[in-house]
């Protein structure tokens, strides 16, 4: 009674699986599914979970705006008016960076620059020069920008400099060896 039939095309009996063989894989299956959504939460909150402070950190683009831990914050292109456009898997790759409590400006960044945004699902996002700012999730180390001039999501993503504009990484002439960055609001 435990074993489930498996008939060929004349309707014959080709094999045997125990029913409890199926139940195991079913439920096999359905926890690497819930470990997957735990781990792609753990990498969102690491971002958005740290305090308020926006502070400058040096990164291969040059000084750009980071997170309490050092993690690159970055602009989104198709965000408008100081409102956030990314939301759902969006923000899973591109996690907000979200207030708690007061949001202090660290060493070389304008306090009167930062303020914050409310996203669609209520909660307070940090904003600067009126940008929303985001992390990204494979920056898995401080001053990495991995983010940097993606296109995702339907807009392009950039580092934020002290001035609150986006960075840029200028093409290197090939006579030059020195990376060059220039500074706009957007490309």
């Amino acid at each position: 009674m435990n074993e489930i039939d498996r008939r060929n095309r004349g309707g014959r009996v080709a094999a045997r699986e125990p029913a409890s063989h199926i139940v195991v894989m079913l439920t096999l299956t359905a926890m690497l599914g819930v470990v997957g959504f735990l781990v792609a939460g753990s990498i969102a909150r690491s971002a958005t979970q740290a305090n308020g402070t926006v502070s400058l950190g040096k990164t291969k683009l040059g000084e750009v705006l980071v997170n309490s831990k050092g993690h690159t914050l970055y602009m989104f292109s198709k965000d408008k008016n100081g409102k956030s456009s990314c939301s759902g898997s969006c923000a899973k790759f591109w996690p907000p960076y979200l207030q708690h409590g007061k949001v202090t400006a660290g060493t070389g960044v304008k306090a009167s620059l930062l303020g914050s945004t409310r996203r669609s699902n209520g909660s307070m996002q940090i904003t600067y020069k009126r940008h929303p700012l985001y992390g990204f999730a494979l920056d898995k180390k401080a001053g990495q920008t991995n983010g940097e001039g993606n296109v995702a999501f339907g807009g392009k993503w950039y580092a934020v400099s002290a001035k609150g504009a986006a960075v840029v990484k200028a093409p290197t002439p090939s006579t030059t060896t020195m990376p060059t960055t220039t500074y706009s609001p957007y490309p």
